[in-house]
């Protein structure tokens, strides 16, 4: 039996503390806190775990530079603070990062301005990161000659932290969390109603791939469905405080930008007097964000978006030939669930511009509900801790909080990992270009069970093979994620537990033999069945794709 099969079966007429509704940042931090404190656990989504909010971030893990603008000292200190306390926690996965911001003339701000609210970052950053610096137009041209400095004042650089893989598997890590804590979480099942007797829910939950439907009973319910909150507390006749309004934000990957070695997020300030950056993500840059209210969840990149986007970077860097659609490999689109409050506006009323990633837990004390209302990946570790409370609060008995439920394995596991790679030279196994070595890639991303795949190495060297040639993933990563990541369709693979989806284009995939190899070793003999879903039809699949079969493979 599958690991997916095995919690749909614990779902099934299951009787929990609590029932997490949403496998997004917040839903996911929410069951690692609470199953890491002892409580029984259940988490859903009718999606892929991080499918909708949580995987269009902007990779970045950063305490809010952009609030002081309206002087939000206290959010700016709670989030560096929460920054600062992932990073320590996640020291492979979160990395310091460089901003270079340059300023022109005629900007919003003069750089000795800029540098002073730098410094004051940093200080109210409790001096977690390196120290920011005032920059002159000729340091900038010289540093990063990708930058067009004509009209360029000068600058600034400040630093943050980053996402070495995407958002949505850092999400899917707390998922981990809570499962190796005892919980029971399933992607792709539906919350279809729940009704309160006074004294317990009963939800009727239904699997979005088979369409099977079951019950389940909890005691308590949080709401953590992101931009669709206020949606199920109308359903349950909930009155709120807080509700959520919508901002619509885009994303463009293009082949990388700047300078080779200049790994730093490149920041301008576009024709509205709104942030935007050029992000690295490894072989890539995305160019982003955008930020335009919309009146629904549901988005999707249109023309308007991609051409402001594209005309924005192009007047600010020195490119050999300005950027095209003909550039842009992947695109990223989502809306932020952005909180105010619920009393005496309405949504054109809301001040956008002054509207920042805070978050709200509000709890229903007669219904026993959690709402988690807005929020931010930097801010989850706060989110999972307040909602931990009010759970409590609701009379669910919890441990004492030991801190276990999030974070990296400890020191000297790591160094054991280590050890093992070297003394069977797993990264003089490869000799691709620009890519990490093989050890901290695994490391960062399986932690524990990467000891496993080391084994399944030793026992077979073509485990140690790339699949996809351009994707850069191994076999025996295929095999751990069939077994232990709940990859129910081939997008989740693609695009959430890996970033292939993001960083290569569509024709070095489509034109992928190994694809088939990575199907079938997800889904055995449902292999065709997910092709033809990824691709859009059993018709659509590439003849490259279609061609290769399991006598194709080599594994000699």
């Amino acid at each position: 039996m599958s690991l997916r099969e095995t919690h749909l079966d614990r779902l099934r007429h299951g009787t929990f503390d609590t029932l997490v509704v949403g496998g997004g940042i917040n839903g996911a931090v929410t069951a690692a806190s609470l199953a890491g404190r002892g409580a029984n656990v259940a988490l859903i989504d009718r999606g892929d775990f991080a499918h909708f909010t949580s995987q269009a971030s902007s990779n970045l893990v950063w305490g809010g530079f952009k609030y002081l603008e309206n002087y939000e000292l206290y959010l700016v200190f709670k989030l560096c603070r929460s920054r600062n306390r992932l990073m320590a926690a996640y020291p492979e996965n979160i990395k310091q990062i460089g901003f270079y911001a340059a300023l022109d003339e005629q900007g919003p701000y003069q750089p000795w301005f800029a540098a002073l609210g730098a410094l004051a970052y940093w200080i109210i950053g409790l001096f977690g990161l390196k120290r920011p610096r005032l920059l002159s137009a000729d340091q900038i041209e010289s540093e990063e000659p990708a930058i067009d400095t004509t009209g360029v004042a000068g600058g600034i650089e400040y630093y943050d932290g980053i996402l070495v893989d995407n958002d949505a598997r850092f999400v899917f890590s707390f998922v981990r969390s809570a499962i190796e804590a005892g919980a029971t979480a399933t992607n792709y099942v539906e919350l279809v109603s729940a009704e309160f007797d006074g004294e317990k829910w009963d939800a009727r939950l239904r699997c979005v791939d088979s369409g099977e439907e079951f019950t389940t009973t909890a005691s308590t319910i949080v709401n953590a469905a992101g931009p669709f909150v206020d949606e199920l507390n109308n359903e349950w006749g909930l009155t709120t405080e807080h509700r959520i309004v919508y901002s619509k934000g885009i994303h463009l990957v293009v082949p990388r930008l700047t300078t080779k070695h200049h790994h730093k997020v490149l920041a301008f300030y576009d024709d509205t007097e709104r942030l935007f950056y050029v992000i690295p993500m490894g072989r890539r840059s995305v160019i982003g964000t955008t930020d335009t209210r919309v009146d629904t969840p549901y988005t999707e990149v249109d023309d308007a978006d991609i051409d402001f986007l594209l005309d924005q970077i192009n007047a600010r860097l020195d490119l050999d030939s300005p950027l095209t659609r003909a550039d842009i490999i992947a695109e990223r689109c989502g809306v932020r669930p952005l909180v105010v409050e619920s009393s005496g506006t309405d949504q054109t009323e809301v001040d956008w511009a002054k509207l920042s990633r805070k978050h709200a837990v509000e709890v229903d004390r007669r219904r026993r509900v959690v709402t988690i209302f807005g929020g931010k990946l930097t801010d989850c570790l706060n989110v999972g801790e307040e909602v931990a409370a009010e759970v409590e609060s609701l009379g669910i008995p919890l441990e004492e909080d030991l801190h276990n439920w999030y974070g990296e394995p400890a020191k000297a596991t790591r160094d054991e990992f280590f050890r093992q790679a070297r003394l069977m030279k797993l990264d003089d196994r490869r000799e691709k270009p620009e890519t990490e070595p093989l050890s901290g890639r695994l490391w960062r991303r399986y932690g524990r069970r990467a000891f496993a795949m080391l084994e399944a190495i030793r026992q077979d060297p073509t485990m140690a093979e790339d699949i996809m040639g351009s994707a850069d993933y191994l076999r025996v990563e295929l095999h751990s994620a069939a077994e232990s990541e709940m990859i129910t369709k081939l997008e989740d693979f693609m695009r959430r537990r890996s970033k292939i989806d993001l960083v290569v284009a569509d024709a070095d995939i489509h034109g992928s033999a190994g694809l088939r190899e990575v199907a079938e070793i997800l889904f055995g003999a449902d292999a065709d069945r997910r092709l033809a879903e990824y691709f859009g039809g059993d018709d659509r699949i590439p003849a490259a794709i279609r061609a290769a079969s399991a006598a194709d493979h080599t594994h000699n």
